[in-house]
């Protein structure tokens, strides 16, 4: 396994656009939580650059989505399990998508792709619901459902534009990232607007009705 970049432009252009697009939070209704336009390019990462350069894009892009905003201070304990659950999350899905290499159709990396994206979705949002059910001694695959319910929509789009954005950078090369920031941006300006109407915070205040308050502050994390 390689631990240094193969192509050092490639690399940063990777790590600067998925660290913007960290910084593109959607606070979930109901929960002191937020979700971030990173995911599309991290699943990039992931097809497009080694097991190695992937996690330290995740790690970095985990570490500046998690940055307060001002007023507020760091919390290094939240600080270290995002950056680590997020770390979990991206190794699941280099499991579920190393063997690409030997396959040649498009289309099949494309599959291994969407199936990897589940495998992160599994790894990422598990965690997070398990520490919330033990320490509130709650129903894991109740916290788990309400948080898949919030979130399931956008790990799907970010499955698909990674799938297009693999299929393009057979075209674009290291540019593909700048590709796909506009749309991602788009997509964060949706989701804030959606998330605001009443009838999403509704609904997502009775997914949630049942979590004590401790529970919800626990919910204070990030999905990317």
């Amino acid at each position: 396994m390689q631990w240094g970049p193969k192509d050092p432009a490639r690399f940063l252009s990777f790590l600067i656009i998925t660290a913007i697009a960290s910084r593109l939070k959607v606070r979930l209704p109901g929960t002191n939580g937020n979700m971030s336009m990173n995911l599309p390019f991290i699943l990039l990462a992931l097809a497009e650059l080694s097991l190695p350069e992937a996690v330290v894009i995740a790690a970095v892009s985990a570490f500046v989505q998690g940055l307060p905003v001002r007023g507020k201070s760091l919390k290094p304990v939240q600080a270290l399990f995002n950056v680590s659950t997020l770390v979990l999350a991206v190794t699941a899905a280099e499991f579920v998508y190393a063997h690409s290499a030997v396959i040649p159709s498009l289309a099949a990396k494309s599959l291994l792709l969407t199936l990897a994206g589940a495998a992160f979705l599994v790894a990422d949002t598990l965690p997070v619901a398990a520490v919330i059910a033990l320490t509130e001694n709650l129903s894991l695959v109740e916290v788990w459902r309400n948080v898949l319910e919030l979130t399931f929509s956008y790990f799907v789009l970010s499955a698909g534009v990674a799938a297009i954005g693999t299929a393009a950078s057979r075209y674009v090369g290291w540019q593909t990232p700048l590709l796909v920031l506009p749309v991602m941006v788009v997509s964060y300006l949706s989701y804030k607007r959606y998330f605001r109407l009443p009838a999403a915070v509704a609904m997502a205040n009775l997914q949630f009705a049942t979590l004590p308050a401790g529970a919800r502050e626990k919910a204070e994390v990030q999905h990317s």
